[in-house]
């Protein structure tokens, strides 16, 4: 069932809630957390695990005034962590040093939804509460590319950057039908595919393998889990298959690949 132990030991150390985390890709033993104590904290778990809980974390990042929704590491510069907090500041760290990097502030007037690094991690794409997608350059501390009201719905949407430099995106359109869209960052001014979904009011959560090229597409609350291929060709967006589960998603996380049966041809959990 994947139910734990509850007496199993836990990294507790925030004095708020934790809003999001976010295992390194470099270190298979650090994991970064945000919470809404306003810091994010890194921690080091022991190589065979927990036998008891980790209270001490390695560093303590400080520098959002509001809780910390949202944390991202670099995809490929060790030590880099990018974090953004309801105070519409995004901050870029030194994990190493415990130093503020970048501050990026000014950008976002109103809620920071989503944050996606590119593959190379020279930009990121943000998702607004003011319906709009902004590709950020940090060194320069620029606006790079906006889309105003990419999704017209008032709902949450969500943008990540695909492997070839296109965007993604998910949101609600104006009636309230759940939208997915892919957008060319050569041209920002019509997508290059958008599909409707149905109208429930869970946001979708895209989870992208860059791998196959497919797309997941997850919402709070729903009981499937719909999957679509990203391609060169017209609809660009091709649907692939659902898979439905018994009970409602309530949240949702990869597993690393070298944990998949490759034998039974899986290629994501």
């Amino acid at each position: 069932t994947g139910r734990i132990d509850k007496s199993y030991p836990t990294v507790c150390g925030h004095t708020g809630p934790v809003l999001d985390i976010e295992w390194c890709p470099h270190n298979d033993h650090v994991i970064a957390s945000g919470s809404e104590d306003c810091t994010v904290m890194v921690w080091q778990v022991p190589e065979g695990g927990l036998v008891q809980p980790l209270t001490e974390p390695v560093v303590v990042l400080e520098g959002h005034s509001k809780r910390v929704g949202i944390i991202a590491w670099h995809p490929s510069t060790r030590n880099v962590l990018l974090s953004a907090g309801c105070d519409n500041v995004v901050l870029i760290w030194n994990v190493g040093t415990g130093e503020e990097l970048y501050r990026l502030e000014g950008m976002h007037p109103d809620l920071i939804y989503s944050v996606s690094w590119s593959r190379d991690g020279s930009r990121f794409c943000t998702a607004c509460k003011d319906k709009s997608v902004r590709v950020i350059d940090p060194r320069r501390g620029t606006v790079l590319l906006e889309k105003e009201r990419a999704h017209e719905g008032a709902r949450p949407m969500r943008a990540i950057f695909l492997a070839d430099g296109k965007i993604f995106t998910t949101g609600f359109s104006r009636m309230s039908e759940r939208q997915l869209a892919l957008w060319d960052t050569e041209n920002l001014e019509e997508p290059m595919g958008l599909q409707e979904l149905d109208s429930s009011n869970g946001a979708l959560l895209p989870f992208y393998d860059p791998d196959t090229n497919v797309v997941y597409v997850c919402g709070k609350g729903d009981s499937s889990i719909r999957y679509f291929e990203i391609t060169e060709e017209p609809p660009y967006i091709h649907f692939l298959n659902t898979f439905t589960s018994k009970e409602p998603q309530r949240g949702m996380g990869w597993m690393p690949k070298r944990g998949l049966d490759v034998s039974k041809c899986e290629i994501a959990r």
